[in-house]
């Protein structure tokens, strides 16, 4: 009996143990260090999904629970094969990998054929597109690549490069929003993600109301910043960040009519709370001021008539 007292008790201890286990989170920071990665990796790992993460309690950032640390460490060869796949590469290191020259990589780029990950801006506001590794090698093993990787490039698709075509934003900009959708179930959040891409004259045609668009900018992901604005890195930032082509725009503005409405069903905008009702002394306050005022006036323009004709008999 007093085995079985023992066990029963034990039970709920190890319980809450558990739950709390659960409920211990880290900071993105700390959860990098845990599992050996550079910042830069770690957070191109939570956007691929290879780190899930989950909303802070307090109403900061996203934080990770411990029990995911535990996973990714069990996963096998980790942590190098985890590097793998979030190793993000540059134009020259991609060429290499694919066994392409850089031009007929760029070529690739602005194809859509690939598509970027990241990008940064170097000092000279340049715009630096990173890939992944992964899906570069991928690529260059697909057997119908093949002809793509040597030999002139299809009519086609020439006459879409001189026509000037570069998808390279566009792609980031789908694989962004995509990142954004997966981090959020809350309606708002995910209509905020939408229009996030787009310009704010496109937002204010599809949410007319004043209220619903400052309700959605408090859902508003952050956007990257290059210095101040309206500088020339600030334009360049806006243009990669911000929808350009018109059938991408008619898109995104059917995706975001369609998310506002799905917001607006779970819950509505907050608005102002009415005024409180003004009290019989407020309301003849007014009044008072405008008889003083009224029976004031002719006074003053009596004794200034007076004093004139005293001045001038």
């Amino acid at each position: 009996m007093s085995g079985n007292t023992i066990t029963q008790s034990a039970l709920p201890t190890t319980a809450l143990a558990a739950a709390a286990a659960v409920r211990r989170t880290l900071a993105p920071s700390r959860a990098a260090r845990e599992l050996g990665l550079k910042r830069g990796e770690f957070d191109l790992a939570v956007r691929l999904g290879c780190i899930r993460t989950v909303p802070d309690e307090g109403g900061g950032g996203r934080r990770v629970a411990c029990v995911e640390i535990d996973r990714v460490r069990s996963e096998t060869g980790f942590p190098e094969a985890l590097r793998e796949r979030v190793k993000a590469v540059g134009t020259a290191e991609g060429a290499a990998l694919m066994g392409v020259s850089a031009a007929r990589f760029t070529r690739f780029a602005r194809l859509g054929l690939i598509s970027p990950v990241k990008w940064y801006l170097n000092r000279y506001r340049a715009v630096v597109w990173l890939y992944l590794a992964e899906e570069l090698r991928q690529f260059a093993a697909g057997e119908d690549n093949a002809p793509l990787l040597s030999g002139r490039t299809p009519e086609g698709l020439r006459d879409q490069l001189d026509a000037g075509v570069d998808l390279r934003a566009r792609n980031w900009r789908g694989r962004h929003v995509g990142f954004l959708l997966r981090q959020t179930g809350d309606p708002w959040a995910r209509a905020a993600a939408v229009a996030s891409l787009l310009d704010p004259v496109q937002v204010a045609e599809i949410i007319e109301d004043p209220y619903e668009r400052a309700y959605l900018n408090r859902f508003r992901p952050e956007q990257p910043a290059h210095g101040a604005p309206d500088s020339p890195a600030a334009h360049v930032v806006a243009r990669i960040t911000t929808a350009q082509d018109p059938d991408e725009i008619s898109w995104l503005r059917s995706d975001l009519a369609n998310t506002i409405d799905e917001a607006r069903e779970d819950r509505p905008a907050p608005r102002p709370t009415p005024r409180e009702a003004e009290t019989p002394r407020a309301r003849r306050e007014p009044r008072l001021i405008e008889e003083r005022q009224s029976v004031g006036e002719p006074e003053r323009s009596r004794g200034l008539f007076g004093w004139l004709r005293r001045r001038n008999p």
